[in-house]
């Protein structure tokens, strides 16, 4: 067997491997969630971007085989931005046999008039698209809007709003749109994005670049972005810890008041949650927590940790 015969069985088997670990991480996140349900029209917000193709070609796939029968139709925004190549998302929607629609408004224009030069377009930029959105669900019948928001956006958007906003507020896997009118789901939580990267590039998916948020490299959230990558580079693991600590919260041990009632705790009420052990000095492990290896830090107590990648 030759040597680019060998290359080529490889290459099959990581990436036979990378889809079943995607598929895995979306099956579990609809389950836990429960995003789909039986008769779902799910309208695919289709961006062009990677995370969008991924999500579109991981929930075609589950589609197939899933327990509940339901609907799938690809939404894409032109946004007409000049230069937009408005016939690559028909042609690979259609070579799909996929049921499409494309939406055309030009927020493009609404965008550059609106803001100055120099600030940031993403806030303008992103209520026009909800609004677009919301409306175009309801014209066509979805009863779920799927968006490709992935582990490392939540994790982004937890750091933004800490850094920035003052709360700790993540981006939800599940929600209600802000008009009240359509749930909203994000199939890619448990999805880690160099994962996607990696899928996107296998699958060779055709890529839109949004050129509007491209020039613009010194949004907080790409600063938080470039923070996270560099820790997961030098630290190995704590992407996946801080993920487990989104789904790990203890009210009793934060600060806010409305979450927790405080006020009513005496000497009678006992040990909550393993009691006060802010100024114990604490067995640490060396292997970060994640995956289902789900604990609790006690001091003195050894830990046998299993990384789950």
């Amino acid at each position: 067997m030759s040597d680019t015969q060998e290359l080529s069985k490889a290459q099959q088997y990581n990436f036979n491997k990378l889809q079943k670990k995607l598929r895995r991480n979306v099956g579990n996140a609809i389950a836990d969630f429960n995003m789909i349900e039986e008769g779902d029209r799910i309208m695919v917000c289709l961006s062009g971007g990677k995370d969008s193709y991924a999500m579109l070609d991981i929930l075609c796939s589950l589609q197939r085989n899933a327990p509940v029968k339901f609907e799938l139709i690809a939404v894409n925004l032109d946004q007409k931005q000049p230069g937009f190549p408005d016939h690559i998302l028909p042609e690979y929607l259609e070579s799909l046999g996929m049921e499409y629609k494309i939406v055309n408004e030009d927020t493009y224009s609404i965008v550059k008039e609106k803001i100055p030069e120099g600030k940031t377009t993403c806030s303008l930029c992103s209520r026009l698209r909800r609004g677009i959105l919301y409306r175009t669900a309801k014209e066509i019948g979805a009863t779920k809007i799927a968006l490709g928001h992935h582990r490392d956006d939540m994790l982004e958007t937890l750091f933004l709003n800490m850094f920035y906003g003052g709360k700790m507020k993540g981006m939800p896997p599940k929600l209600v749109s802000d008009n009240g009118e359509h749930v909203v789901i994000r199939p890619l939580a448990y999805c880690r994005e160099k994962d996607i990267e990696r899928f996107s590039e296998m699958k060779e998916f055709p890529i839109i670049p949004c050129n509007l948020c491209g020039s613009q490299p010194n949004l907080q959230r790409q600063v938080i972005k470039e923070m996270l990558r560099d820790w997961d580079k030098r630290h190995p693991g704590r992407i996946e810890t801080m993920f487990t600590a989104m789904q790990n919260v203890v009210p009793s041990h934060l600060a806010d008041f409305n979450l927790f009632d405080f006020k009513s705790i005496d000497k009678d009420s006992g040990a909550i949650d393993g009691g006060d052990i802010a100024f114990d000095k604490q067995e640490i492990p060396t292997t970060p927590v994640s995956g289902e290896e789900v604990g609790e830090f006690v001091p003195g107590e050894q830990l046998d940790i299993v990384q789950i990648n």
